[in-house]
């Protein structure tokens, strides 16, 4: 297994195979689990070369093609996005600027000259259209799993202001019980996802013993049965970190918001490989990561989404100077900031955070390398790729139309060329349905993908048995793709 991809691993509820996840040339005609055999038998020469030639076509349409060249590769295959993005040419020209320039020459006066200050806020709105949201919504900083905290706990407590207030709804439609007032239950219970990715879980849990509440974890299907005047919050992933599987996130929304209840989301694998649509959806509160599908880099900071109309009310159990009315006023007691800023606590990361905003380039058409030497010379406050260049960007809902072209290409060509009965697809057929990544289990998985890995495909592994595969439209490409399926097949031949 590569040092680059994710490696922690936990022992998570049984993901069955889904009834049309198996693929044949149609894709979403199928109906059997288990991929492959039928066409690879019929004679592989021939069927590769046309799938090789097909690719090369649909690449040479490719409207996004253009995008791979503002990013550092090689030869490799590289799919493994969805743990961590590839490097944008934009981001060390850069990043060389800030440590440099801004903190070597002008030094403590970049907080104010170089706009560090206000950056947390300023690269949140440059996220919130990629999600969905208007500005004033976004703050980045701190870790996903410092969000999910702060986002859980803040939920719960607006669910308690409801309960005192004797409020029958939590606002946005709601018609849910409220608790403790004319005889109503309290709100005592969290809801969480039990597929989750296991910090999502271990945040939770946390959270619960905090504000005296029961955890539960449920399927994201069991959602709308478990739902009752008890819940609180509920904390749900977008797309399943495992499998790929894209859930409901407008309908478990308002199931959630009918119950009276907060929907916290986390939007790791689906920011910027699918439009998520918060603002639309109205979601209450959602966090997610920048170093996979926004190629913010290893260990790049999340960020926090809290709606305009709930922004008054959210109480951060993490409060600091950052997030103060007066940050340097220096007062003994705590007034928090308005908007968005409640959601700050303590000083940003700087260099990760401005390699973050470079790497936001190539959405906005900037992000080559003349890119990087025409922010390092913008003024402050105006962003990396201020001024650069006329080449188009991308927009996520050309990113996900590529997405599902090549994860469909993808599946075609496993289907075709690995041995039959030798993968199985857990990743949903249905485009509503799936995610950005696709998830085969197989015999000896971890072996498998370390002799991908040696053959310059990059995907990982998960335990005990799963390869994942993450498409990162901005620059992957139909080749590739065929590529992966073949070495895979070679692959699964020479180990038997």
């Amino acid at each position: 297994m590569s040092d680059l991809t994710e490696t922690k691993t936990t022992t998570q509820p049984t993901q069955t195979t889904q009834p049309n996840v198996g693929l044949d040339r149609e894709v979403e005609g199928a109906d059997a689990g288990h991929v492959g055999g039928a066409e690879y038998a019929g004679g592989a020469g021939s069927l590769s070369s046309e799938l090789a030639l097909e690719a090369a076509k649909l690449d040479e349409a490719d409207e996004l093609a253009g995008l791979r060249d503002r990013f550092v590769l090689d030869d490799a295959v590289y799919l493994d996005g969805n743990s961590l993005g590839a490097l944008p040419a934009a981001v060390p020209g850069w990043v060389d600027d800030v440590v440099r320039r801004q903190w070597g020459s002008l030094r403590i006066r970049s907080w104010d000259e170089s706009g560090w200050w206000t950056a947390p806020e300023r690269i949140g709105d440059r996220i919130a259209p990629l999600v969905g949201a208007a500005p004033g919504q976004i703050v980045v900083g701190d870790s996903t799993s410092v969000n999910i905290f702060k986002a859980v706990v803040a939920a719960v407590r607006m669910a308690d202001e409801d309960a005192r207030e004797g409020r029958d709804g939590v606002g946005d439609g709601r018609d849910g019980d409220g608790g403790g007032a004319g005889g109503r239950p309290v709100r005592d219970e969290i809801l969480v996802d039990a597929t989750t990715f296991p910090t999502d879980g271990y945040i939770a849990e946390s959270a619960a013993r905090m504000t005296g509440r029961t955890l539960r974890p449920v399927t994201p299907a069991e959602v709308p049965d478990a739902l009752g005047p008890r819940t609180a919050a509920v904390l749900l992933n977008h797309v399943d970190y495992r499998t790929g599987r894209l859930h409901d996130l407008p309908s478990l929304t308002a199931a959630i918001h009918e119950a009276g209840a907060y929907a916290v989301w986390d939007l790791c694998h689906s920011a910027g490989a699918l439009p998520v649509g918060l603002d639309e959806h109205g979601v209450d509160l959602a966090v997610g990561c920048t170093y996979k599908y926004l190629n913010g880099g290893p260990g790049s900071p999340a960020y926090l989404y809290v709606r305009r109309d709930l922004q008054p009310r959210f109480d951060s159990p993490l409060p600091g100077w950052n997030s103060h009315t007066d940050p340097f006023g220096m007062r003994p007691s705590f007034e928090p900031a308005g908007g968005a800023l409640r959601g700050r606590v303590g000083t940003p990361d700087i260099l990760s955070m401005l390699a973050l905003e470079a790497a936001l380039d190539v959405w906005d058409g900037g992000g080559g390398e003349s890119g990087a030497e025409s922010g390092a010379e913008s003024q402050a406050g105006t962003g990396a790729g201020a001024g650069v260049g006329a080449e188009a960007g991308a927009t996520v809902e050309a990113v996900r139309a590529k997405s599902l072209a090549l994860t469909d290409f993808f599946l075609r060509c496993v289907a075709a060329y690995v041995p039959e009965g030798r993968v199985e697809c857990l990743t949903p057929v249905a485009h509503a349905e799936r995610g950005s990544q696709v998830a085969l289990r197989c015999d000896d998985a971890g072996d498998v993908m370390k002799r991908l890995i040696q053959q310059g495909v990059v995907g990982d592994f998960r335990h005990p048995d799963v390869l994942r595969f993450g498409f990162t439209p901005l620059y992957v490409g139909f080749a590739d793709v065929e590529r992966a399926a073949r070495v895979l097949a070679e692959t699964l031949r020479s180990v038997g």
